[in-house]
């Protein structure tokens, strides 16, 4: 009952930028977070960045100094600004929220949710 429509992948060489962008949508009384993960073949999914409510941040290493989470309460929409994109970068890009959501009986449900990924890849 709960989407996250990504967008903004693509091919970059090294160097280059991308913007990703997630909106959410559906049954949502509330976002509490939301962030961005990514996944190469063979390895585990990690953390890139992710931001709550009150607007704190929490970045991977990786990142840190070449992207910038930020986001769009109004639109229910997390931006992950990508500078200086590296090989390494390479990875499915999924966003993820934390949604609280108003059940039965008034019954408040948090739950995380996953988007389907977009590909980045930074190859010359």
């Amino acid at each position: 009952q709960v989407q996250l429509a990504e967008s903004g992948g693509g091919l970059v060489q090294p160097g280059g930028s991308l913007r990703l962008s997630c909106a959410a949508s559906g049954s949502i009384f509330s976002i509490n977070a939301m962030g961005w993960y990514r996944q190469a073949p063979g390895k585990q999914r990690d953390l890139v960045a992710a931001i709550a409510v009150g607007g704190s941040t929490n970045y991977a290493d990786s990142g840190k100094g070449r992207f910038t989470i930020s986001e769009d309460n109004a639109k229910n929409t997390v931006y992950l600004q990508m500078n200086s994109l590296k090989p390494e970068d390479t990875a499915v890009y999924y966003c993820n929220a934390l949604v609280t959501t108003a059940q039965a009986m008034g019954i408040m449900t948090q739950h995380e949710y996953w988007g389907q990924g977009t590909q980045v890849t930074v190859s010359s």
